[in-house]
Parts: C-alpha cells; structure tokens; sequence
C-alpha cells in the first residue's frame, strides 16, 4: 500500500486533504506504526550515542507517523463525521501504545545521557543542547525510569487519558451542535443587527426553511460563536438572551455527552500519574516543561488580580447604573451584563462592533495583515490557492516569501461551520522545517501551517464581515503561525514552534493583536467594503478610546480560568464530596464579581484543559501577555510613525523571537530581543491597570 491506494502515505509536505476518506485511516496508521515499530527495533538495536546515530534518525521516525496522525487529527477537527470519529478511536490506542514504547525506550534514553556527559556534549550547538535536554526531560515525564506494575498502570493511564481526552471533544461539539433556536416573530429578534439575523436566516435556510430572509426570518440560532455572541450583545429580548446563556453554560452536562464525569476521571488519572512520576501533584508535571513553576505563575496571577479586582467591581457598577438609568428595573443579571455593557460602549464612545464591520472585510484584512508582515518582518505573501488540495472550498493557500523565494505556506481555513468544525481558534505545524527532510539543492524543508478560525462567514454576496475580535483573533493566529514561517532553525525538533515552552508560545500571537490599534496597519486595510472609504479619524479615536473598556473584567475573566486550571491540578482531588464545580465556585469567591449560577457547568465546555494542551496551563496566556506586551513596548519606544525604527526593530523581532524557535530558552531569547528581563509595567498600562500616581 502506498500512496497511490491510500492518500494519508503520501511523503509530501503537502497533505493529500481532499481525497482522504475515513476508510483510509485504519489501514494507513497501521502501516505507519508497524514501520515506526521496526524504525525502533532498528535503532535501539543499533544506536550510538552520536548525532547521526541518534538524533537524526529519531527525528525521522516521529516526523513520519507525526505528519500522517497530523493531517487526521486536522480533518478531524474541521471536517468531523461519525465515520471518521470511528476510525480515529480503532486505531487511538494503538498509536499511543507505540508512542509509549518510544517515550519509554530505555537504549534511546541511555544514549541521549551519553551524548549529554560525554565529549561529544562540548561540541553542539545551544540548539542541539536544547534537544537533548528537553529528550531527556521527556523521557523522564514518558516514564522511562518506571518498571513492573507502576509501567504498566502509567500505560494504561495514557492510554485511558487519551481516549477520555477524544470523548471530552465528542462531546462538546454533539452538545454545541443540539441546540437550535428557531424564530419566526420580528420581535423575537428586536435589536440584532443586520449581520446576525442574515446569518441566522442562511442557517434557518441550510435546516430547510428555503424562504428565509434577513428581514423576515425565520432565524435560526446556534451556540456557535458568531450566532451566539450577537444574542448576548445585542437581543432585546431578554429571555432569549437568558435562555441560550443558560445552555451556553450547561453545554455538555448531561445526558449521553454529560462531560462530568469525564473530567473527574481526568483529574483522578492526572493525579495518578504525578504520583507515580514521584510528583506531588499534575500541576508540577505541567510545569517541569514550562518556564514557570507552580509558584511563580500563581504569584503572576494574583498580582494581576489584585490590579483588575477593583476595576472590575467599578464595570459592573457603571453598567448597573448605566442599565437603571435607560429605565431597567430589574436586579441585572448574568445575561444581562454584556448586552447593556455593550448598550454603556456605545453611548459612551458612540462606537459598536456592528458599525465597525463594514471596514473590516476579509480580502482588505489580509491584505492588511499581509502589508505589516512586509513592513516588520520583510517577507512578502502570495496567494497559492490551487496549487495544492485543501479540505473545503473555502480554505485559502498561500507562499511566504523572503528575498523572493518561497520560505514557507500557509492554509487559510476562516470560517464557522458548526456541523462539522470544532469552536475556537488555532494554529497548527502541517510539517516543520529540517535541514533532515531537505531535497535536492535545497538547505531545508520548508515549513507548512495551518491557521483556523471560526469568523462570520460571507452572508449572500457579501464577504465576510468581520468583528473587531475576529480581527484581533486572524493577527493573533497569524503571529503562531510567523514563528513557526520565520524560523531560522535547520534542527527540526527545535525548529518553529517546536520546543518552544508552553507558556512562552503565545508571545508571537498575543504581540501581534497590539497592531490591530495601530493606525499605520489599519490604514493598509480598514476600508469600506462597498465605497472603499477609509476608517474616518474619528472612529480610530473611539477605538482607541474602547480599547481599554471593562479591561478589569476581562483580565479578572482569564484570570479565573487560569487559577480554576491551576487549583483543579494542584489542590483538587477528584471523587469527594466537592465537586469540580464547587472548587470553581470557590475559585471564583476571589475572581468574580457576579457570583455563578448554581446549574453553571462552564467546565464541562473548558477542553483548553481537558482536551487541549493548556492542562496546568492555561496561565500561560497571561505569562505569555506580560512577554508580548513588553514586546511591542520596544516599536512604543522607538515610536510607531517612525518607519525606519518600526522596520529596524521588526527585523530584529524576526531574527530573535521568530526565528531561534525552540533552540535557545524563551527567556535568554526575550533579553536578546529586548536587552532585559521582561517587565509587567506594559501590560498593566495598556489595560489602563496602573494604579493611579500619588499627586
């Protein structure tokens, strides 16, 4: 079999997208790992503790089977189905089964330590160093120094985590797929802009309802982002807004895709395992891989709570007041609380998202996007669509160039599909770049990424028009996706985003959303998608102006999130009479202003931490902010009109952060771009968090 029979076998950079069907999972993963089996029978019978007798020919074998149950994993995520689901779980345990063989092979291990206390050590390169620090370090967290029983029963908790892991994300999207709230009553939908009920209309149509229009309905609602969220921000209609708040927060919390019981078994498994690692708790396995520990990332945690807190308290206020003031006599409630904040938003500034979105059409955004990564970075962007396969009609392709050749591509795939797509937005490798996988006279292999979204997507013949968020989440993911492009790495294990410390990952991304309050990059794409009328003057100064609205509340709201993620793995013990939702309860006592629901089941929706890799992690947003916040205060600095500066610390932004990857640590590459340690000062003024000077 190869790839003439089965398309997932193919050893293009390029996946073979459009032509992989279910069926062809089970067989092709089979016949991977049995070639990874015997790669590493082959090699741990014939190892040397040397580069091209160690290092590379490992590389080999996990780039293999890791491109392949990449490019399942991907279509997985943006093109589920019962049949693919299936073949993923068949052939789920058997990879990671091979996966444990690997982590734990012991002849790999010894000679990773030989090369570290050898001759050879001295001779490497901070990169190659890196590598075999983080192998060994791995190799430890995989179990390596396990025997007999506690090997076993660490197998059988990968195994069985894995699996819980696919069952979470199943889940989740069953239960966000279920609900559907048809209406047919204009004052059903009083209040909702344009943009939603035209959405709502093409949804309500896709369900059967082939008369559907904008202006007349029915419209069909989802608890899929960009249905749900116009409902919270802007629907009248209160009970609407309650209703579907109230499934929002209890999404996968009972019957067959009830998440509940799942996480508990996470937890407890997690905690087995920290045990059996000789770990006090899963919260210290997290971190033995990141740049923080337990204690400095909670000492990091607190002191933005402690600087938002109270910034918080005054935004529910103002909106209380601001809501009693219109004539609304009601205690305000949870779903309450964004749609008259955002009513306050726009008397205060006189600005709404729905006013800003015809400035913000996709084709001018990325063409705007594209004019700032040749302005920092000086890398030009072309679009590809057609030269390779993609996996819907509406991904989009595109080369980077530096110095007028190719250095990397990227796909595109923009757009919500709440049928088959999972929620979110990210970014992926498709492959890295190696100086191993090179062909011909080529010096590497040029690296390949994915971005996804899940924006509005084009109503009729529109484009798409975007939210300001949905914006700063296209830069966000684009910044992911430059260090993985920009990266000077040939060691491809340390290449892009690889080796890269979790919680130093989002510097890139979180960095590059600064530029969404630029004028300079706005110039190069906010424009009127009809007339072609520039943002005006005084719509920037109102953006400006909201930049910073209910800052308090929204740095409080991760802050949440992340000490929730924290106390779950390092304090909580899963099967007491505490429930996870009580210690949420209690987490939120300190991180809250308006205290949960009772019924509120948010957890069973959080897969950032029960499916995702922010397990222990999810601070890692905020350590990362302080990082990227710090960042962009360098072009602050240097003055942002001032184009050589911008360029000249762009280039050098390029060559430090994006480009030296995983090979050298995050915090000695921060001072190379920056020539010091990073500062929470930017981050606490660019939320308007300082405390106010003693006059």
């Amino acid at each position: 079999m190869d790839a003439s029979t089965n398309p997932l076998l193919t050893t293009s950079p390029f996946p073979l997208w459009d032509q992989v069907k279910a069926e062809h999972v089970v067989p092709a993963i089979r016949q991977l790992l049995e070639e990874t089996n015997s790669a590493i029978d082959s090699l741990e019978e014939n190892v040397e503790p040397t580069w091209a007798g160690l290092v590379e020919p490992l590389e080999k074998i996990v780039d293999r089977i890791g491109r392949a149950w990449g490019t399942v994993s991907h279509l997985k995520a943006v093109k589920d189905t019962e049949a693919l689901r299936k073949a993923v779980e068949e052939v789920q345990p058997e990879k990671v089964k091979v996966m444990l063989r690997l982590s734990q092979s012991k002849p790999i291990y010894e000679a990773f330590k030989s090369i570290k206390e050898g001759d050879l050590w001295n001779s490497l390169t901070e990169a190659q160093k890196r590598i075999v620090d983080g192998e060994l370090r791995d190799f430890v967290l995989g179990g390596v120094a396990l025997e007999g029983e506690a090997k076993e029963r660490f197998n059988e908790i990968q195994q069985e985590l894995s699996k819980l892991s696919t069952d979470f994300s199943n889940n989740l999207l069953d239960a966000t797929k279920a609900y559907k709230k048809l209406l047919t009553e204009k004052s059903e939908v009083e209040g909702l802009p344009d943009s939603a009920l035209a959405l709502a209309a093409q949804q309500a149509k896709g369900e059967g309802h082939e008369d559907a229009t904008a202006e007349n309905g029915p419209w069909l609602f989802t608890l899929d982002f960009p249905s749900f969220f116009p409902v919270m921000t802007h629907a009248a209609n209160r009970s609407l807004r309650e209703e579907m708040y109230k499934a929002n927060i209890t999404r996968a919390s009972s019957g067959e895709s009830d998440n509940t019981p799942i996480i508990n078994k996470i937890l407890t498994l997690r905690q087995e395992k920290a045990k059996i690692l000789g770990f006090d708790n899963f919260a210290e396995v997290s971190m033995a891989s990141k740049m923080a520990d337990l204690a400095s990332a909670e000492e990091l945690l607190e002191k933005l709570r402690a600087a938002s807190y109270d910034a918080a308290v005054k935004d529910l206020d103002d909106v209380k007041k601001f809501a009693a003031e219109q004539g609304f006599s009601e205690e305000l409630a949870l779903w309450d609380v964004t749609y008259w904040a955002e009513r306050l938003k726009e008397a205060k500034y006189a600005i709404s998202d729905e006013e800003l979105r015809p400035y913000f059409a996709l084709p001018n955004v990325l063409d705007g996007l594209f004019k700032l990564a040749k302005r920092l970075y000086d890398v030009d962007i072309v679009p590809a669509d057609g030269k390779v396969p993609v996996w819907d009609k509406d991904v989009r392709f595109f080369e980077v160039q530096k110095n007028g050749k190719a250095k990397a591509y990227f796909y595109l795939d923009p757009y919500s599909r709440p049928a088959e797509k999972r929620g979110g937005a990210w970014m992926d490798e498709v492959c890295s770049q190696s100086k191993l996988f090179a062909e011909g006279e080529d010096a590497v292999r040029l690296p390949v990424a994915h971005m996804v979204c899940n924006q509005t997507p084009p109503v009729g013949d529109d484009p798409s028009l975007m939210t300001f968020r949905e914006v700063e989440t296209l830069f966000h993911e684009f910044g992911h996706a430059s260090q993985h492009m920009l990266t000077e790495q040939g060691e491809g294990l340390v290449a892009g985003i690889r080796g890269v410390e979790w919680d130093a990952v989002e510097l890139p991304s979180q960095f590059m959303e600064n530029f969404c309050y630029d004028r300079a990059t706005l110039d190069g794409f906010a424009k009127h998608y009809q007339t072609g009328e520039p943002l005006p003057e005084d719509l920037f100064q109102k953006l400006l102006a909201a930049r910073t609205y209910r800052s308090g509340s929204m740095t409080l709201r991760q802050i949440h999130f992340a000490c929730t993620d924290l106390e779950l793995h390092a304090r909580f013990t899963a099967g007491g009479d505490e429930t996870i939702f009580d210690r949420e309860r209690k987490v939120a006592e300190k991180t809250a202003v308006m205290k949960p629901l009772p019924e509120d089941r948010f957890l069973c929706g959080f897969a950032h931490i029960f499916a995702g890799g922010y397990s222990a992690g999810y601070y890692s947003y905020k350590w990362a902010e302080v990082l990227s916040a710090d960042a962009f205060s360098a072009f602050e600095e240097v003055g942002l009109e001032n184009e050589d500066k911008v360029a000249e610390t762009g280039r050098r932004f390029r060559d430090t952060v994006l480009a030296l990857g995983g090979g050298k640590a995050p915090g000695d590459v921060f001072r190379e771009f920056r020539g010091r340690d990073p500062s929470t000062e930017p981050l606490l003024r660019h939320n308007n968090l300082l405390p106010a000077a003693a006059s």
